[in-house]
C-alpha cells in the first residue's frame, strides 16, 4: 500500500466495512482505532508518526501532535467544524486540512425546531405527567407568537430562519458578518445587535462556529440580559455557551430552560446538574443524524483525503 491512513471519525467507523474496498482500490492501508467520542492529544501522540493521512472527527490536534506527525500530509475532517483541528497550526507544518462546508444544515436545523416545538407545546412535560398517571393540561404557545434570536446566521442559522419563518416567527439575528440582503428579505430576518437578540428573544439559538469571537458568547452577563421566560438552544459547539454560567442561570431562574446537543466536556459528565433538570432537554451531540447527509459527507471526506494524498505524493 502506498499510504497509511487512520480513520478515527466515529460516524465513518460505524460504516467502515462499506469503504474497505475503496481504500484498497486507492492503495490506502487503514487503521481503525477504538474511539468513544474523540482521540485526545496523548492518544494521537502515541501513533501519529505512522500516518500519511487521518479521517477524523473532533480529535484534539495540538501543536505537539503536529510536531510529532513526521509523515502527515492531510487531515480530512468528517463534517464541518474544525475548531479542534487548529487549521492554522496544521498549515504551519505543511499539513492540509479539509472539511465539508454546509454538511448538516438540514438535520441540525430540524433539531433546533424540534427543541423549540418541544418547549412551546410542552411535549416532553406532558408525556412525563401522563406516564406518571396524571391528567394535566399544560399551557402552551405557538411558535408564531414568539421571537427567535439566532446567533450566527451562516448556513445552519439561515436554514433555521427559513424553517422558523414558515411557522410565522419573528426572527432576529446577530452575526459579525452582514447577512446577504436577499436572504434577510426572503426569510424576514432583522439583523440586530447581540443585546437586542438577548433582550427580545423567546428562543436564543446558537448556530455559529467556535472561535475566539464566539467562545462563551453566552455567559453570566448575557443570561442576565435575557427574558426570564427565554429558552437557550445550542446545537453548535459546547464552548459557545459557558456551561457553569448556564447551570447557575437555570438554577436561579434567570432563564426558563435550554435544549443542548453539545457540551463543553463530552460525553457530558454523569454528575452534571443538567442531567437532573426538568426544564432541560439533552441529546448526545447527534443533531447531524441523517443517512442522506452522512452519505454525502462520507463521499466528500474520502475525495478530499485522496486528492491531497495524490497531490503531495
Amino acid at each position: 500500500m502506498k499510504w497509511r491512513v487512520m480513520v478515527s471519525a466515529p460516524y465513518m467507523q460505524l460504516e467502515i466495512d462499506r469503504f474497505r474496498e475503496w481504500f484498497r482500490e486507492h492503495d490506502i492501508e487503514i487503521d481503525v482505532p477504538p474511539v468513544k467520542e474523540r482521540l485526545e492529544e496523548e492518544d494521537l501522540l502515541a501513533v501519529i508518526e505512522k500516518y500519511d493521512g487521518v479521517i477524523c472527527g473532533d480529535d484534539r490536534f495540538t501543536e505537539n501532535v503536529y510536531k510529532a506527525a513526521k509523515k502527515l500530509k492531510v487531515i480530512s475532517k468528517w463534517g464541518t467544524g474544525i475548531d479542534s483541528v487548529h487549521k492554522e497550526i496544521a498549515e504551519k507544518y505543511g499539513i492540509v486540512v479539509c472539511n465539508t462546508p454546509d454538511a448538516f444544515s438540514h438535520p441540525v436545523s430540524d433539531t433546533v425546531l424540534g427543541f423549540m416545538l418541544s418547549f412551546s407545546r410542552s411535549i416532553i412535560a406532558s408525556d412525563r405527567l401522563m406516564k406518571d398517571g396524571q391528567w394535566e393540561k399544560i399551557p402552551g404557545k405557538t411558535l408564531g407568537e414568539q421571537v427567535l434570536g439566532i446567533i450566527g446566521c451562516g448556513n445552519i442559522g439561515t436554514r433555521v430562519a427559513k424553517k422558523a419563518s414558515a411557522f410565522g416567527m419573528k426572527i432576529l439575528a446577530y452575526d459579525i458578518k452582514e447577512i446577504p440582503k436577499p436572504i434577510a428579505e426572503q426569510y424576514q430576518i432583522a439583523q440586530v445587535s447581540l443585546d437586542e437578540v438577548l433582550g427580545q428573544a423567546d428562543f436564543v439559538s446558537t448556530n455559529c462556529d467556535l472561535n475566539e469571537s464566539s467562545y462563551h458568547i453566552l455567559s453570566t452577563n448575557e443570561f442576565k440580559k435575557m427574558k426570564n421566560s427565554a429558552i437557550v438552544i445550542n446545537t453548535a459547539r459546547g464552548g459557545v455557551v459557558d456551561e457553569v454560567a448556564l447551570i447557575k442561570a437555570l438554577q436561579e431562574k434567570e432563564i426558563a430552560g435550554c435544549g443542548l446537543d453539545v457540551f463543553e466536556y463530552e460525553p457530558l459528565p454523569i454528575d452534571s446538574p443538567l442531567r437532573h433538570m426538568d426544564n432541560v432537554i439533552l441529546s448526545s451531540h447527534n443533531s447531524n443524524s441523517s443517512p442522506e447527509y452522512w452519505g454525502k459527507v462520507h463521499k466528500n471526506t474520502l475525495n478530499n483525503l485522496y486528492q491531497v494524498l495524490c497531490k503531495k505524493g
